[in-house]
């Protein structure tokens, strides 16, 4: 699929009294999809604070995987983020020699290992936690309270956004008519494409 979002549409089953889907996109604004891309990854670097706990990336979301599911498998750890067997035994002992986890033989299995944050790990990304809504508040002072509050109706669309494709969209029903969730989060939006052009819609 292009880096173009994609616009879907129902079948129209609406009364002539009302407005259907697709006329309900055609009216909403365009989203630059690149600008938006760029805007997310530059707050993203600005609120990374893994440096702080001696972290990379890589380590801070497998420690923050553990506090959530734990405790867990090494085998689930590296299906849930996506690594290699070998670059998760690195990730873990690092954890390990850190002090953020510890590992646990498997009761189920005496040949399997568990993992389970320790409290020193959850401190660690309660500490981070806190410093990034610390940059991001500081951040929100500096908008005018238009700004605000255009940010907090954007809230819900990037809530959506931040999910993964197919995933259970609850907060879909808040959304207005001719938006509902789609494979990257939301559907009903009028596009800019990569490197500006004419707006389209595309369907599914």
């Amino acid at each position: 699929m292009s880096t173009e979002s994609v616009i879907a549409t129902t079948p129209d089953q609406t009364s002539p009294d009302e407005t259907s889907p697709d006329e309900t996109s055609r009216d909403a604004p365009a989203v630059d999809v690149t600008r938006l891309r760029v805007a997310l990854a530059r707050l993203a670097r600005r609120l990374r604070k893994h440096e702080l706990a001696g972290l990379t990336p890589t380590q801070l979301a497998a420690l923050a995987t553990v506090e959530r599911s734990g405790p867990m498998r090494l085998g689930d750890l590296a299906a849930a983020e996506g690594i290699a067997p070998s670059t998760l035994t690195r990730l873990v002992t690092a954890l390990e020699e850190s002090g953020y986890v510890r590992r646990h033989t498997d009761p189920s299995d005496a040949r399997a290992s568990t993992m389970v944050i320790t409290p020193r790990g959850h401190d660690t990304l309660e500490r981070l936690r806190t410093e990034s809504t610390l940059v991001l508040a500081a951040s929100l002072q500096l908008l005018t309270p238009a700004q605000r509050s255009a940010l907090a109706d954007a809230l819900p669309v990037l809530e959506l956004l931040a999910e993964p494709p197919g995933a259970d969209q609850a907060g879909a029903r808040s959304l207005p008519v001719g938006h509902a969730p789609g494979p990257f989060g939301i559907n009903g939006l009028e596009v800019v494409p990569p490197g500006g052009g004419p707006a389209r819609h595309a369907r599914r």
